[in-house]
């Protein structure tokens, strides 16, 4: 890439604001928060230990923190043309990725178990309740019964008066588990359990299934999401930091410009030594010619050693160099020979 083709990129991108770069660290923090949550419900559940606890719940915190690492350490080696490192980041991330999302699918399906299990505790007294009452009335079917035939054998006085009084008492009854079982919570169906019956319901299977491939689905979205963020935000922290450099690099070559431009509209004075200057001139020639041809790579060293260079003449042609465009610096600190590219432009 050229200088002109750099400016372009830079000119056509800005590094994103404050605003921007808020919103992606928090939705970043809260995905990982999230993760770790969902892990440390399924890993203090391994054992009523406090010390097992604090050891898998440790356990849990480092893996899900060391797979967004490795992430962002895929994205930096990938950057820096790293490859096989970047394939070891990756796997690294992976096998994390798998133990965190198992961690996850248990501590989801957890807390929707304990959903369920209210639920049912719930409709489970209301139940009982209803069991009662319903025998009571029962009771009070069969009293009522026995009443009339008491009446139709005309012994009133025997049996009646005792039923009577056994059904006002069932009555009382029924009325004290009627107001117990009506002040119960109201039962009502949260959003988590329509939302698992409904998706029962739509692929035609049973609520476990549906919870299952539920769970599955926010855990894999999670990871996805959370990693999402984190390589936005390394790739923003790489960006700027390039953007920051060519900025520089521009203001500097802006200046040596200026300066070359006063310099070239000063007359000249003939008393003056030339001697360095066409020297300087010379290694500038010197090395363009060696690096356009191919015969020595880019690199500090190997022009010290063709050009019988010191290491602070060999920085000031490297600069010299930059400021007129003929090579570039990479983001590993590299340098790269774009002069044939500029020709050719």
């Amino acid at each position: 890439m050229t200088q002109k083709q750099t400016s372009a990129q830079f000119s056509q991108r800005r590094p994103k604001g404050k605003f921007a770069m808020l919103v992606a660290y928090s939705f970043t923090g809260a995905s990982i928060l999230a993760s770790i949550i969902f892990s440390l419900l399924l890993f203090l559940s391994l054992d009523d230990n406090l010390d097992m606890k604090l050891l898998f719940g440790s356990l849990a915190v480092i893996f899900e923190l060391g797979k967004f690492f490795a992430w962002y350490e895929f994205g930096e080696r990938r950057a820096h043309g790293n490859y096989s490192g970047a394939f070891v980041a990756v796997t690294f991330y992976a096998v994390l990725a798998v133990i965190s999302i198992g961690g996850s699918i248990g501590g989801i399906n957890s807390a929707t178990n304990t959903i369920t299990q209210q639920a049912h505790l719930a409709a489970s007294q209301t139940n009982n309740y209803d069991i009662q009452i319903a025998a009571l009335q029962e009771q009070v079917m069969l009293n009522n019964q026995a009443a009339q035939r008491y009446i139709e054998l005309d012994r009133l006085a025997t049996g009646l008066t005792r039923i009577q009084s056994e059904n006002q008492a069932i009555q009382e009854q029924i009325l004290a588990l009627g107001i117990k079982r009506d002040s119960l919570p109201v039962n009502r169906q949260g959003s988590v359990l329509g939302l698992i019956e409904g998706l029962a319901h739509s692929i035609n299977t049973d609520i476990n299934t549906a919870k299952l491939a539920l769970v599955i689905f926010l855990s894999v979205l999670l990871d996805l999401f959370a990693a999402f963020f984190v390589g936005l935000l390394g790739e923003e922290a790489r960006f700027r930091d390039s953007y920051l450099r060519q900025q520089a690099n521009s203001e500097i070559h802006t200046q040596s410009s200026i300066s070359h431009g006063t310099i070239a509209n000063t007359p000249e004075l003939k008393d003056e030594p030339t001697q360095p200057h066409q020297f300087e001139d010379k290694i500038v020639r010197d090395a363009v010619a060696l690096l356009a041809d191919g015969e020595v790579p880019c690199q500090k060293k190997a022009l010290a050693k063709s050009l019988t260079l010191n290491q602070e003449q060999v920085d000031h042609l490297f600069t010299q160099l930059m400021d007129a465009g003929w090579v570039t610096q990479k983001p590993n600190h590299h340098y790269k020979w774009v002069g044939s590219e500029i020709s050719a432009f």
